[in-house]
């Protein structure tokens, strides 16, 4: 998970530090020198999902852990009038923010401090001083209290001290004054550790948000009554096609179920590797999508057909396999995707099936969730996840990408 964070806050100094100065109505890198600075708290509590026994109270505190608490601190900009990010995303906010959780049994689960970067944005103006916004966090959780067969064996959810943190949520936003912003709302997060660690339940909750944001150095109009889309001229846009082409690697556990045995978790890790190449066509500044080739190569796939004990109950420690054919673990499928274009940002969503795969770990549909940071107008980093049949967990996507064709 460390890795993950690597990437997020690497991609964002760079965006930030590459920014060039822009003309309104002229195409650039996604970055701007003149900006408006933002700084901001918020207060969430929320309800923990009980998913396991554990969280159900199964726990050496002998009681539920279904409440969480967390403080974030938050350090973001967004690009100012007169510039053309400025004025194709009046209301895009981006940063950094660092928050701090209780989940209120710190000796089993822990007291993680959530690092990511995050965007937030305008979804609908409901009166000149009240909209509606959405927000994402993407980042890590550091921390946490992992299972230990000696000094925590109940914790049969968390397996990594480092999880992945994910977060979506739905505010109302009131304008005190044009610098001084209220927000309060509902979102949802997610932590795992994207399979790279057992065991991998992973923890979800769904809560309120209760912040203060204050602006420093120029103040859009928008932020005031809802003046600038109509009065400042928009540069106007054309639909066009570009086509990205991403490479990506990581690292998975893995766990097989012998017959007539227990499960085993596989000892050391494997390794995953893989490119998908995306024709996207661009409908507006905010929206593309397209058909994607999606190929990967999955050393850990369908291993549990090819286990070579053949006497005795195989353990961890006695366990070994045949290696499979490379068909058995290499795949090509399609997939659709969708993304929402941001400044420096994209979320990119796609729901797929493997066409070229043999064997039942490869032979399915397959979804993926991904952010694409920009680096340069052409080149970004990736960061996803792929979960297979619409709920299990499979592999990270750590990568990088270069977009061709366009403008």
């Amino acid at each position: 998970m460390n890795k993950i964070f690597f990437f997020l806050t690497i991609s964002f100094l760079l965006a930030f530090a590459g920014t060039t100065p822009a003309r309104a109505g002229q195409p650039s890198d996604s970055t701007s020198r003149r900006v408006t600075h933002v700084l901001g708290v918020d207060f969430r509590p929320a309800y923990v999902f009980p998913t396991t026994g554990f969280l159900q109270g199964e726990n050496a505190a002998g009681r539920p852990v279904n409440a969480n608490l967390a403080g974030h601190v938050k350090y973001g900009f967004r690009f100012a009038p007169g510039t053309y990010w400025g004025e194709v995303y009046p209301h895009a906010l981006q940063g950094i923010g660092v928050g701090y959780n209780t989940f209120f049994n710190a000796a089993e689960v822990g007291n993680p401090l959530s690092v990511y970067v995050f965007q937030t944005s305008r979804v609908a103006t409901l009166t000149p001083r009240l909209s509606l916004d959405y927000e994402w966090n993407f980042g890590a959780a550091f921390g946490w209290k992992k299972l230990d067969a000696e000094t925590n064996p109940l914790n049969t959810v968390v397996g990594s001290r480092i999880n992945a943190y994910l977060y979506l949520g739905l505010l109302l936003r009131w304008q005190i004054d044009p610098r001084t912003h209220l927000r309060a709302g509902v979102g949802v997060a997610h932590y795992s550790n994207g399979n790279t660690g057992y065991p991998n339940q992973g923890v979800n909750t769904v809560g309120a948000t209760l912040g203060l944001t204050r602006y420093f150095g120029p103040v859009q109009r928008a932020d005031a009554p809802a003046l600038s889309a109509a009065v400042r001229p928009r540069p106007a846009f054309r639909p066009y096609v570009s086509y990205d082409l991403v490479f990506y690697g990581a690292t998975r556990r893995k766990g097989v179920f012998p017959e007539g045995s227990s499960p085993v978790l596989v000892p050391g890790s494997f390794a995953i590797a893989g490119f998908n190449f995306t024709p996207f066509y661009n409908f507006s500044p905010y929206f593309r999508a397209g058909l994607s080739v999606d190929a990967q190569y999955d050393e850990s796939a369908n291993i549990g057909a090819h286990i070579a004990n053949t006497t005795g109950e195989p353990s961890a420690e006695t366990i070994r396999f045949h290696r499979p054919p490379f068909i058995e673990q290499f795949a090509v499928g399609l997939s659709v995707r969708a993304e929402v274009v941001m400044p420096i940002f994209s979320i990119n969503l796609g729901v797929g099936r493997n066409l070229l795969c043999r064997g039942a770990d490869t032979d399915s549909f397959y979804q993926i969730l991904a952010l694409k940071t920009d680096l340069t107008r052409r080149l970004f980093l990736h960061v996803g996840y792929q979960l297979y049949k619409f709920k299990d967990p499979n592999n990270l996507m750590l990568g990088l990408g270069v977009r061709l064709g366009g403008r």
